[in-house]
């Protein structure tokens, strides 16, 4: 069977599909959160959002040659049920990956679009939503709009790769 890798940095999310191979392991897709940004993404590359949009473009690169299904391997993290690696994981499922898990360990839509962090900015006044997201203000998303932002990176990803 391929393993599905799914590996956080303190800046990126990293997901890829591998074999095992008798030198080594050999990968065969691999998907980095740093190429989100060459699709538009303005926001983080190491939130729940950004580990979603990782895993479904793996996902979808692996449909697109031929690899159908694959199982979790999230390393030396600890399974932590909503946190970015099952993020990572529902992407991958969303994408049309086959990999056995139970859907009570994935993290919710809301979360997984980043609507949390919309009514947290909501909730702060002008300057203090400035001082605290001062990089997703630096690169020209606002917060608030991170929902439709997710949307619209996914709706590329579905474009770039058919």
């Amino acid at each position: 069977k391929l393993r599905f890798i799914v590996r956080i940095t303190n800046y990126h999310v990293i997901t890829q599909i591998a074999k095992i191979g008798k030198m080594g392991d050999e990968t065969l897709i691999s998907a980095h959160s740093k190429q989100l940004q060459k699709l538009g993404w303005l926001a983080n590359t190491n939130n729940i959002s950004a580990a979603y949009l990782t895993g479904y473009l793996c996902g979808k690169k692996a449909l697109k040659e031929g690899i159908t299904e694959a199982v979790l391997d999230i390393g030396l993290r600890p399974p932590i049920k909503g946190s970015r690696v099952f993020a990572a994981l529902k992407g991958a499922v969303d994408a049309g990956l086959k990999v056995p898990h139970s859907e009570s360990i994935l993290p919710d839509e809301s979360r997984i679009k980043g609507e949390h962090i919309a009514a947290y900015a909501k909730s702060l006044d002008e300057e203090e939503a400035k001082k605290r997201f001062s990089k997703y203000f630096e690169r020209g998303i606002p917060p608030t709009r991170l929902p439709e932002h997710f949307q619209e990176i996914r709706r590329k990803i579905d474009e770039v790769i058919s």
